[in-house]
């Protein structure tokens, strides 16, 4: 049964909109997720101004989870994280006492290109907030995959679920599945 269904709100952020499902008046979060930004699919095209880029910003008790579908972001921190992140990857940055980071789009102002993504942030429990920053960077072998001959594939990006556990280090139980559904396909999640 169906809860509740969250439309995201657009946000332009001046060479392409995020739409953002979490934070809302009808629900401030979803399990430990705060925040839910989708955005694209967006066309960038070459040379597009530096001014789309994420300037450098300060996170402080939250970790945030970038998971793309098309594009690269080359993500640059105070802990001294320098690299770019594809589709089918994961950025985890933890927070805890304070972090500074940028998202910077380096390769598609280059040679143009779609950007798609997910950015979710995940609030640290209370015994974890003033833990020191951290980075962490996952490829496809860190998270694993299923696929069913009726047209499902689930990346588990974060977390546990359906017997698997993505080698993403959490700080609290949850799961963050990435599925893909071909027309008249099923997934259910579990009672778990």
């Amino acid at each position: 049964m169906i809860e509740l269904v969250l439309e995201a709100k657009p946000h332009d952020l001046g060479g392409f909109t995020v739409g953002r499902a979490l934070p809302q008046i009808a629900r401030r979060l979803v399990g430990p997720f705060v925040f839910f930004d989708h955005f694209g699919p967006a066309r960038l095209e070459p040379g597009f101004p530096q001014s789309v880029d994420v300037r450098p910003h300060p996170h402080i008790g939250i970790s945030t989870v970038t998971y793309l579908f098309e594009g690269a972001i080359t993500h640059r921190d105070s802990v001294g994280s320098n690299l770019e992140i594809q589709p089918g990857e994961v950025n985890w940055m933890t927070a805890g006492r304070g972090i500074t980071h940028s998202e910077r789009f380096e390769t598609l102002r280059r040679t143009g290109g779609t950007l798609h993504g997910i950015q979710a942030w995940v609030a640290l429990p209370d015994d974890a907030e003033e833990t020191d920053p951290t980075f962490a960077h996952h490829g496809p072998e860190d998270l694993p995959t299923y696929e069913s001959a009726d047209g499902l594939w689930a990346r588990l990006v974060a977390g546990k679920a359906f017997g698997a556990e993505a080698k993403v280090r959490t700080h609290s139980p949850l799961f963050y599945v990435h599925w893909r559904l071909k027309a008249g396909a099923k997934a259910q999640l579990g009672a778990e």
